[in-house]
């Protein structure tokens, strides 16, 4: 099928710059502030209001400010310069992969993934997962990878959050207003609308294809809110990670073989096949499906796609593998598995977890065994991971179970704060970004003024207690909150005062109340008048999740504790922008999960980026980045009483390490040896966990390899 998609809507931009609705709808200006800037150029206001999304704001502008706009040869100077990089970049299909991997010629891979955190205007993720994705799919666009990528297009996002007086969440959905995002549908060879059956599925469910643009990088995402489905049907894809076990594996159904199915109508053939998290594992099937359907048997199709498929497991916990009983799988499959070749205990002993054999279909169990590259996400989650599926592989030993650790990173030109990116340009080079992978790069980071980094930082600092007073300022005003959330909400914020930064999921797990352990001892360390501390709390609980809302609860109590003084602060309904204030604003960032079940973590890993300390327990990517002068570290090993003890040493390292450094300023007013411990976590951890080291990785490791296999087996 020629793929062609929705036009873009502007009628109002004249000729001159109409090349403004093109950028507009990739994702490309997200992570190049020269094109953000473009967009602000045309109306600074404008911009805010539409939330730093240019498709609203081109939607909502004034025509005389565009007419404007296409006469103003300043504005045309930095439009041309703009429009110019941006079409040699996302035209072109060189690059790094190209040059270091394969010819361009190769098929593209397929990238499944459950969610995308991509920029706050399309709201499909939930966490870490997501915006790891949306991290790989732009860094992979950078180095010109072939990546194809599937997910869903879920209308009603994840979920937003509202806190009632009493501290406890709330859910409110908030329909996705897609013709105001930059997403548009993809249309068939009428122009209609494409849609797309899943195979295998009675009665039939129809998927809609929506498209994204992420830079080089197209993600495909399924919608099954149409009126060819039936009313039940039409919720699948409705939001993240739905509560009950059927209607999920349904939404596993549809994104993994719906997914291929969508793939193979575009006419789009893949060489190989990457699995973020099991979510999206029954892509599998449908690829030896394909294969057994034109001759092969399922083990020699079997064989090849596991040749060509890599794996990536995100998850210590238990909870986060999906397990569906098997009288559902039956409901489901029993269609299905004839066309594998298979009988119905053959199936099911894909997904059979040994060491819990009677539990139900296990996705990560099933991904492991058919999947020839797999991966956990740091060295650490590696160890732990080997150690949870070395069942699958009772003949080997722990350590030789064939789970590799490709430790995750985050996409530098994405969490970088413009004016950090600014004095990099100034003190390190130009040209860093384009070598941020390399250590060297970094080591420049020295030749930055100890007075320059602080101001620029507390000017950072400042921005992300302005921004919470206004998202505060806007409840009081639009909904006439309760005043003890508006107080609980950051307006008593000392600019000045240390300030620690804690913001995630609200699971049980990741212990956001840890620091809360001893109240008395807690109050002395933010009350001292000398010495001020103040911290602010941000996430979410899932929506099902009530441990974790009566965890949140607490936090929020706390923050309106008047004995406090202010000094505690949740921000709710946390999204992709709060988070990039908050990781360039505080001054420390905290995590403290139960061990082992930190996977990675990447938040650290952007505080890190943007000069922010680093205070975490000795798990998941800390263990690899904690280098004894760049931030803080306890409690790596297992022991009795284990939130006492931790949170007695992060009490121990705040008073005793953590504020005397802060406070330690220096006749000009700069503490220098705070700074220093800035500049060395940038140094550090920036080149090391960045997502060009990762995809890099990925590509040396697994996709080069599987490359190979697929050009081998001619598919």
């Amino acid at each position: 099928m020629t793929e062609s998609v929705g036009k873009e809507r502007f009628p109002s931009i004249p000729e001159r710059i109409s090349g403004l609705g093109e950028l507009a709808y990739n994702l490309w200006w997200s992570w190049h502030p020269e094109a953000r800037m473009l967009f602000k150029m045309l109306s600074r206001a404008a911009w805010k209001v539409s939330v730093h999304n240019p498709v609203k704001m081109l939607h909502d502008l004034d025509v005389e400010v565009l007419d404007a706009a296409s006469r103003d040869p300043r504005f045309l100077r930095h439009y041309d310069a703009v429009m110019a990089r941006f079409r040699a970049e996302v035209k072109t299909a060189s690059g790094w992969f190209h040059s270091n991997i394969t010819d361009p010629g190769m098929s593209p891979i397929a990238y499944f993934s459950a969610e995308y955190g991509l920029h706050h205007s399309l709201p499909f993720y939930a966490g870490g997962l997501g915006f790891l994705a949306g991290d790989f799919l732009k860094e992979c666009s950078d180095l010109g990878v072939p990546v194809v990528a599937v997910g869903f297009m879920y209308p009603e996002g994840y979920l937003r959050q509202r806190i009632r007086p009493d501290g406890w969440q709330e859910s409110e959905s908030e329909a996705l207003d897609r013709e105001n995002a930059p997403i548009r549908r993809v249309l068939d060879e009428r122009g209609e609308r494409l849609i797309v059956k899943v195979p295998f599925i009675e009665p039939p469910v129809h998927v809609e294809v929506w498209k994204v643009q992420v830079g080089r990088v197209s993600l495909y995402l399924m919608d099954t809110d149409i009126e060819l489905n039936d009313p039940w049907n039409r919720s699948i894809s409705a939001r993240l990670y739905i509560g009950s076990p059927e209607q999920r594996l349904k939404q596993e159904v549809v994104l993994g073989i719906g997914g291929a199915e969508v793939l193979n109508v575009l006419g789009i053939r893949h060489s190989i096949l990457h699995l973020n998290e099991g979510h999206p594992a029954f892509a599998i099937l449908e690829r030896i499906r394909e294969r057994v359907a034109s001759g092969m048997t399922f083990d020699e199709a079997s064989r090849q796609v596991r040749a060509t498929t890599v794996f990536t497991t995100h998850t210590p916990v238990p909870a986060g593998h999906d397990v569906f009983p098997f009288s559902l799988m039956e409901r489901y499959f029993h269609s299905y598995w004839p066309s594998l070749g298979l009988d119905r205990e053959s199936f099911m002993k894909l997904g059979m977890n040994p060491a819990d054999p009677g539990a139900g279909f296990n996705m990560t169990a099933f991904a492991l065994r058919m999947s020839g590259y797999r991966n956990a996400v740091s060295k650490r989650h590696g160890e732990v991971t080997r150690r949870m599926w070395q069942p699958l592989w009772p003949e080997l030993p722990e350590e030789s179970v064939p789970i590799e650790s490709v430790t995750n990173g985050i996409h530098i030109p994405t969490w970088i704060e413009p004016r950090i990116q600014l004095l990099l340009n100034k003190f390190v080079d130009m040209d860093w970004m384009n070598e941020h992978d390399v250590a060297e790069t970094w080591r420049l980071v020295d030749d930055i003024s100890d007075e320059e980094l602080w101001k620029t930082h507390f000017w950072v600092k400042m921005k992300l207690i302005i921004r919470m007073r206004e998202r505060v300022r806007q409840r009081w005003l639009y909904e006439n909150a309760d005043p003890g959330i508006i107080l609980a909400s950051g307006v008593l914020l000392d600019p000045n005062a240390l300030t620690i930064g804690f913001a995630r999921r609200f699971a049980t797990y990741k212990r956001a109340d840890l620091i809360l352990h001893d109240l008395e001892r807690l109050k002395g360390i933010l009350n001292d008048r000398w010495r001020p501390v103040q911290i602010i709390f941000a996430g979410k609980a899932h929506p099902d999740d009530d441990p974790g809302k009566q965890l949140l609860q607490r936090v929020f109590n706390a923050a309106r504790d008047p004995s406090f003084g202010g000094r505690i602060a949740f921000v709710e309904d946390y999204d992709e922008q709060l988070a990039q204030y908050l990781v360039h604003g505080v001054d420390v960032w905290l995590n403290n999960p139960q061990p082992p079940l930190e996977a990675c973590g990447t938040s650290g890993m952007k505080a890190s980026l943007n000069g922010v300390p680093h205070l975490s327990i000795l798990d998941g990517w800390w263990v690899e980045g904690f280098n004894g002068k760049n931030g803080w570290a306890f409690g790596g090993d297992d022991m009795p009483d284990r939130d006492a003890a931790d949170a007695e040493a992060i009490y121990r390292i705040l008073e005793d390490e953590v504020i005397p450094l802060y406070y330690d300023v220096g006749d000009d007013g700069i503490p220098h040896g705070w700074v220093g411990t800035m500049k060395e976590a940038m140094i550090s951890t920036s080149p090391l966990f960045s997502a060009r080291r990762m995809v890099k990785e990925y590509a040396g490791r697994f996709y080069q390899a599987a490359l190979k296999s697929a050009e081998e087996g001619d598919f």
